[in-house]
């Protein structure tokens, strides 16, 4: 039983339900209306008034400004019971049936869809498109829910203000785009506008409101002679002044980078026509026409063409007096109740089972095939294609043969290609626009005519993703790369088994992963690519292999205590491995590597650590790590020299320092390129005020070689300190 103070609310609920709905079960309202307000009894809101009011202002959403159906209001009603109090899914089900439960618990689900954490966030944006697409008024129900909450933010912490503003602009406003629902998506752009955005939204507030009265003088003074000349046709029309939408504004203020005086549509009526006739749409774009010069570019026909969301009018700018630009808008009253209510108006009844017409269906189908296929793609790029087609501008393209695609700004003849049939993107060669050839780059454009050029043998080419803009393009795109990519892990690992068995090796795939992270590879499968791609020699990787595994198979050198050391080890199998380094001044040579913690280079005091798997580590005796290696692992310092002579090159690292000037870094890099054509590795600057720092990687010799080098750097103008670094 509903209490006598809120009697009245009910009864306003159901009022308007019957006043904009096509039917109402009032039993189920009342009955939602009770088990809510039951629920909710001791719940209140940041603002201090009972939490019941939230639901309830959301449910008149969903009947006056939505009006879908009274499903949809019983849900709006119900949609925060399972998740703000001790009511469950079960119970809801249990009360009103399952296609109430199944909204509301699909409404519930995705009630905190936007959060920083990328997986999180792309896996329920799948939850809740999937959730829609079975019934699209779990969206409707949560429209309704942040509508209202927009309304109300000011009660909420600033930080939380921002966050819901901003997923407001970035989900919510473009849902209401998608399904239609023009004046939800404005008022929920222009709240989030409003906390964003402050002092922008209130200069333009203001600046609007100062000149309502003169802008209502000029709407007057534009739309008498259209009138009198439409009711001279006998057509029934309604003029009215289009209001513009502050965030609408905004963005053009930025895109054009003009003041809000210059933006030039801030002057728009729309015509609306009582009539089934929609031809008479052209006729009165004719009479607008011969009264005011039309502006040919900004002549848009959606009548022809509706857009994907059902909408449908004549958009045309006209020089009003004064020269002021007008845009009007030119639709029938039921091309207006789709632009004004969207899904709603498209919502048809059929034996008691709610359908959607075919316009919103294949919209719906856009959703189905970008969140139903859960390949292995990565949320940040699943998120990035989800905005991108949720709200982007659309342009219109034909075939040859005339058949109409409509794809979203930006789109290239590779994204037209896969609208057309995926075999027919992923063969794409060439393309012609207007019989012209262009690149496969090139952005189309609405009118635009596009043949595809096909061949057999040509595959998706990497450079593609980087420019098309469909989420269908870039979705086979990628698909198409992963599987290349594990052909050639599978080619590679081919070549490696091969490889090692040749060598007679046994290696287990734990032993092999810590030998790849050594070689500073992350995965087997980057292994495995790189062995395909030929960027790493096999035959140097499986020596490495062999000096860390064999066993000892000569003697002990005096001065050992035991043949089982990892030192004796590398001695008995790599005598026959090519060096320049020789060991206890010995002729023997032995596989090694320069450590790049100290990069010594010929001249150097140097040492040797024999490492696993990497063969002797050379380093700088005043190295800072030899001092923790000595103490670590003793046996495996080795004593090492430079040969005699050698051509090889070595890195080596400068840093200078000093004050800034103009052609300083020319002057620096000539003085050392100018000494024996010494090449320069990599350049790194940093510059504060009159300062500079810079890193210098080159190829020297020797220590004679970097000697010169340093003392040449010297001597150049606004330098102060030069010295060698090591890492």
């Amino acid at each position: 039983m509903v209490p006598p103070r809120y009697k009245k609310k009910l009864d306003d609920l159901i009022a308007v339900c019957k006043k904009n709905l096509r039917s109402v079960d009032e039993d189920l309202i009342s009955r939602a209306f009770e088990f809510s307000l039951e629920a909710h009894k001791n719940d209140i809101r940041a603002s201090g008034e009972p939490f019941f009011q939230h639901p309830y202002e959301a449910a008149l959403v969903a009947a006056k400004e939505i009006a879908l159906d009274d499903v949809s209001v019983a849900c709006a009603l119900l949609h925060d019971v399972a998740e703000d109090t001790e009511f469950t899914i079960k119970d809801i089900r249990q009360e009103f049936g399952d296609t109430v439960a199944d909204i509301v618990d699909g409404a519930t689900k995705i009630s905190d869809i936007f959060r920083s954490h990328e997986i999180t966030q792309a896996e329920n944006y799948r939850k809740m498109l999937l959730s829609m697409v079975n019934d699209v008024r779990v969206m409707i129900v949560k429209l309704a829910d942040r509508l209202h909450n927009m309304r109300t933010l000011e009660f909420l912490a600033p930080e939380k203000q921002q966050r819901m503003a901003k997923e407001t602009l970035d989900i919510y406003a473009p849902f209401a785009h998608r399904f239609g629902l023009a004046k939800i998506k404005w008022e929920l752009e222009d709240l989030a506008f409003k906390h964003l955005h402050r002092r922008e939204y209130e200069e333009i507030a203001h600046t609007i409101k100062s000149k309502r009265r003169e802008r209502e003088h000029y709407i007057r003074k534009f739309t008498v002679p259209m009138e009198k000349q439409l009711k001279e046709q006998g057509l029934t029309f309604v003029i009215e002044g289009r209001p513009k939408h502050l965030f609408s504004i905004y963005n053009k203020m930025v895109k054009r980078a003009k003041p809000i005086d210059e933006i030039y549509d801030m002057f728009a009526v729309r015509i609306i026509l009582d009539t089934q006739e929609v031809n008479d749409c052209f006729t009165v774009y004719g009479i607008v026409s011969g009264i005011y010069k039309p502006i040919p570019e900004r002549f848009k026909n959606y009548i022809s063409i509706p857009k994907k969301n059902g909408y449908q009018s004549i958009h045309t700018t006209v020089l009003g007096p004064e020269g002021k630009m007008v845009e009007v808008q030119i639709r029938t009253l039921a091309m207006h109740e789709i632009a004004e209510r969207g899904v709603a108006a498209h919502w048809m009844y059929k034996e008691g089972a709610s359908t959607l017409d075919t316009e919103l269906q294949s919209w719906i189908s856009w959703v189905r095939e970008i969140f139903e296929q859960k390949d292995d793609e990565a949320p940040r790029e699943l998120m990035e294609s989800f905005k991108l087609n949720l709200y982007q501008d659309e342009i219109y393209v034909f075939t040859p043969k005339g058949d109409l695609k409509i794809l979203p700004k930006g789109a290239t003849p590779v994204d037209f290609g896969f609208e057309i049939h995926s075999n027919v993107g992923s063969h794409t060669i060439g393309a012609k626009v207007n019989g012209r050839i262009v690149p496969l780059n090139t952005i189309l454009l609405s009118g635009d005519q596009v043949e595809i050029i096909t061949s057999k043998k040509q595959t998706p080419n990497p450079g593609w993703e980087k420019f098309v803009v469909t989420h269908k393009a870039k979705q086979h795109i990628r698909r198409w790369l992963k599987e290349e990519s594990r052909k050639h892990v599978d080619d590679g690992k081919e070549v490696w088994d091969k490889k090692i068995k040749k060598a007679k090796l046994h290696i287990n795939d734990d032993e092999l992963v810590r030998f790849i992270h050594s070689q500073k590879m992350d995965n087997l499968q980057q292994f495995y690519l790189a062995i395909a791609n030929e960027s790493v020699n096999v035959d140097q990787l499986i020596e490495l292999l062999v000096v860390g595994s064999k066993p000892p198979a000569v003697s002990v050198p005096a001065g050992t205590e035991s043949g089982n050391t990892l030192f004796q080890k590398f001695v008995d199998s790599a005598r026959d491995i090519a060096s320049g380094i020789s060991l206890f001044g010995s002729n023997d040579s032995f596989m090694h590597h320069y450590a790049k913690c100290c990069n010594p280079i010929p001249g150097d005091e140097i040492i040797g650590f024999v490492t696993r798997g990497e063969g002797i580590k050379i380093h700088r005796k005043n190295c800072r790590n030899v001092v923790a290696m000595r103490m670590k692992d003793e046996e495996r310092i080795v004593d090492v020299a430079w040969p005699p002579a050698t051509d090889a090159e070595f890195i080596a690292g400068v840093r200078v320092s000093g004050h800034d000037r103009s052609g300083l870094l020319n002057d620096i890099t000539n003085s050392i390129s100018g000494y024996n054509n010494t090449n320069i590795r990599s350049v790194t600057i940093n510059s504060k005020d009159t300062l500079m720092e810079g890193n210098f990687i080159l190829y020297v010799k020797n220590i004679e070689h970097l000697t010169v080098i340093v003392d040449r750097l010297r001597r150049v103008k606004g330098i102060t300190r030069v010295e060698r670094f090591e890492e």
